[in-house]
């Protein structure tokens, strides 16, 4: 029953994280607007706004106007319940979860699709992570030193390596967003979730931004410019998944 509460609840939260993805982009309110379709702006029925379910029962269309549906709300809602069945399944059914790791993976669902989608990261998520993760800090063991000193070499390195980057090249290459990100991932992860995840998310980035340079035949994949946030989250995700393991192996290869 745990296991099957885990995937409803996530799949709720999917949903509500496709508001955020939504309306936080254009400034609009979660709160006091009820769903609405962005062609019609006609009002959401109740019977259609049952995660996954509704998607597929109206085959991807809006009721009213019969305009396609963005297939990003369904594979947000999917997400969400993978990932809240997931954290179920590592940390179990605690206080830890409902009040820290789900509310993580809501804002890093929200972050990941929303940089995809308009190369930007909120600064209202990465503060609320920020407050989040500190607020909880209290539940893990070292309590709130270890997510304050994650967050500030969070900050830091991304700081300096975006401040090297523009000496020496005279151009951005990491944003705002991005660093207030790491700082806020900090906050969760630790400092040694901070390492991991920096040096995950660079590889990742560096295979990807390869790629994509191949496909549309760049002579430079270093200048091939990727939204950074969503590769710093499968960076994070990874080490609170399977951090324990990759950190000891890392530090202590023998």
């Amino acid at each position: 029953m745990l296991d099957f509460f885990s995937v409803v609840l996530g799949l709720i939260f999917g949903s509500f994280t496709n508001v955020l993805v939504f309306r936080l982009p254009q400034k609009q309110s979660v709160v006091f607007r009820p769903s609405y379709c962005p062609q019609c702006q006609k009002s959401i029925l109740w019977k259609d706004k049952i995660p996954v379910l509704s998607y597929l029962f109206l085959g991807g269309k809006c009721r009213f106007c019969r305009n396609p549906i963005v297939s990003r709300y369904f594979w947000i809602e999917i997400l969400g319940g993978l990932f809240f069945w997931l954290a179920f399944l590592h940390t179990g059914w605690n206080a830890l979860l409902w009040f820290r790791i789900w509310p993580m993976l809501v804002l890093f669902l929200a972050i990941t699709f929303i940089d995809l989608e308009h190369r930007i990261i909120p600064d209202e998520l990465n503060w609320v992570g920020w407050i989040l993760g500190m607020g909880t800090s209290w539940m893990i063991p070292g309590g709130w030193l270890p997510c304050f000193l994650g967050s500030v070499l969070g900050f830091c390195v991304f700081y300096a390596l975006a401040w090297v980057y523009f000496v020496v090249r005279n151009q951005s290459g990491l944003g705002g967003g991005d660093i207030k990100l790491l700082a806020m991932i900090g906050t969760f992860l630790g400092p040694e979730g901070v390492f991991v995840t920096i040096v995950l998310s660079s590889l990742l980035g560096s295979v990807v931004g390869m790629g994509y340079a191949l496909v549309r035949k760049e002579q430079h994949w270093t200048q091939t410019a990727l939204p950074f946030g969503p590769f710093l989250i499968v960076g994070a995700l990874s080490y609170y998944f399977f951090g324990e393991s990759l950190w000891l192996k890392w530090m202590m290869p023998n």
